[in-house]
């Protein structure tokens, strides 16, 4: 017989009375066996994190459990005191969590964040210690232990830190590992790394993994099992083949259907003689910075010497991973960081040169969609307020811009009564619906993405990209689409330029590009999409 781990059964959490819903989660049943990756998945809202959150003791005071049981090795860890709790946290619960920038002590450095978590356990004594936080470093793949642990978490990649979470977590030999959403916002050759590692190292302890996720894809490429949570009910489970080969319920069909997936053939929007409207010529971008005694300087060359042009109507996608100069060449693009050379002609006109105070005037003609909606818009301002302010400060009369900003509040498909409210009271997905109608407050030419899609839910990321398109056709507005997902960039995009430490390394159309890459580091790219088997 399966040996269980952890056993979830009736389990309930009501929610604040002025939530939209009664419960986070409710009566949900079902059971983490001994030396298997559980995957649970749901979109945002779904009940998921809340569920890890109470198996780890880690819920919010608002929420209360009024119901169920969660056994761990026969005891309920609803009903033992705090102080047995926190025994187990760490040693034999531990958890990865989504951001590891927030979860790390960014006065801390990463060695010293895992001796805290040896010392709280008791665990052996200085020079051990030192010994096992080099032997972790090294078991999660990261370079160089022993002077990577006297490293802040600001000064490492994404990546690297989510090695660091998952040495944390690995610390003590945890029987259970929940994790988080771990890959959410990592590009995919660090995503399928994060992956690997997590699998190898479930498999080489024998420990048994509750990893949380919204990606079909993730599911198809590390899940034993999986259990489908939706509005805070578990609406499915089964085997992972079970679940993506024959689901049963609507919206687990819904969800898989909603996997963007590499196409066949490339979409067709403005023709080819559409006339160009943004041209770029020998771009570039150097970042120097000095270190060390001597001052020993350090060039990187962030975008180096990229090349394009983008017709009107028309999509360009840029992909490449952390570091491959895709930000930078957009805010380059915006003029909110300075270029170091080369031309961006903006129909015909080079509008590097021209002075910030007469570039504020073509401002309005590209406009920018930022990875992050919520960071991007003042929490202290209204929704309305937010779109209505830059077209007034360019001389719209502002009861001509409110009502314009009802109107394209509409367009990207939220009630216009949104104009009163506070960007905290929405979604991800609605914020970044509102990040795109302030962009379109000026009726743009152009706008630039910047990963607007990359922290979404699959569903959610899917009504975006349909919006995207709608809005494109109406307007016949021309993008510059920068992401990490080429499923994503596959979708949407008619063109697409790989960078890779700065450099175009290849450009084509997405179809052939992803179909047959030519160079070795798009073939890399396209060799870590997840769940290519639901390609199939």
């Amino acid at each position: 017989m399966t040996e269980i781990a952890l056993s979830i059964s009736d389990l309930t959490v009501a929610l604040p009375k002025e939530m939209e819903r009664e419960y986070a989660i409710k009566g949900i049943s079902f059971n983490l066996n001994r030396g298997e990756i559980l995957c649970i998945i749901g979109e945002s809202g779904s009940g998921k994190s809340v569920t890890a959150s109470a198996v780890m003791g880690l819920l919010s005071p608002a929420m209360t459990v009024t119901s169920g049981r969660i056994l761990f090795d026969d005891t309920n860890l609803l009903t033992i005191p705090e102080a047995a709790r926190r025994a187990l946290r760490g040693k034999s619960l531990a958890m990865i969590f989504q951001d590891p920038l927030s979860a790390l002590n960014p006065l801390m450095t990463v060695g010293a964040q895992i001796v805290e978590v040896l010392v709280a356990h008791g665990w052996g004594d200085r020079a051990s210690r030192e010994t096992k936080v080099l032997d972790l470093l090294a078991e999660v793949g990261l370079p160089d232990p022993k002077l990577l642990r006297h490293q802040y978490p600001f000064r490492l990649s994404g990546g690297q830190r989510q090695r660091v979470m998952i040495a944390i977590a690995l610390a003590l030999d945890p029987h259970v590992l929940i994790a988080d959403e771990p890959t959410t916002a990592l590009d995919v050759t660090t995503q399928a790394q994060i992956l690997d590692l997590i699998r190898t190292i479930q498999r080489r302890k024998g420990m048994s993994v509750m990893f949380i996720t919204h990606d079909f894809g993730v599911v198809a490429d590390i899940a034993d099992r999986v259990v489908v949570m939706e509005k805070g009910d578990v609406v499915e489970q089964g085997t992972a083949s079970q679940v993506l080969n024959a689901p049963v319920h609507p919206y687990t069909q819904r969800l898989i259907a909603a996997v963007p997936r590499l196409r066949e053939v490339d979409r067709i929007t403005e023709p080819d003689d559409a006339p160009v409207i943004l041209e770029v010529q020998g771009l570039q971008k150097i970042y120097r910075s000095s270190s060390g005694l001597f001052g020993r300087q350090r060039v990187v060359h962030a975008v180096n010497d990229v090349n394009f042009s983008l017709r009107r109507g028309r999509t360009l996608g840029v992909v490449g991973e952390s570091g491959s100069g895709k930000s930078t060449m957009g805010k380059v693009l915006m003029k909110l960081v300075d270029a170091d050379g080369g031309r961006i002609l903006l129909d015909g006109r080079d509008i590097l040169p021209v002075p910030e105070k007469e570039f504020r005037e073509l401002r309005p003609r590209i406009q920018m969609v930022f990875q992050d909606p919520y960071a991007s818009l003042n929490p202290r301002q209204t929704v309305g307020t937010s779109l209505t302010v830059g077209p007034v400060a360019h001389g719209t009369p502002h009861a001509q811009a409110a009502a314009k900003a009802h109107s394209i509040l509409a367009q990207v498909g939220l009630d216009p009564a949104a104009f009163d409210r506070f960007p905290h009271e929405f979604s991800g997905g609605q914020r970044q619906r509102i990040g795109i109608a302030r962009a379109l407050m000026f009726d743009p030419d152009i706008i630039v993405t910047d990963e607007a899609v990359s922290a979404l839910d699959v569903s959610i990321q899917a009504q975006i990209l349909e919006l995207l398109a709608q809005l494109q056709a109406k307007r016949h507005l021309a993008m510059v689409f920068i992401t990490h997902d080429l499923r994503v960039a596959s979708q949407i995009c008619d063109e697409v330029i790989v960078m890779h430490k700065g450099k175009v390394v290849e450009t084509g159309p997405p179809a052939r590009l992803f179909r047959a890459p030519e160079h070795a580091y798009t073939k890399m790219l396209v060799d870590a999409i997840p769940g290519t088997q639901l390609e199939l």
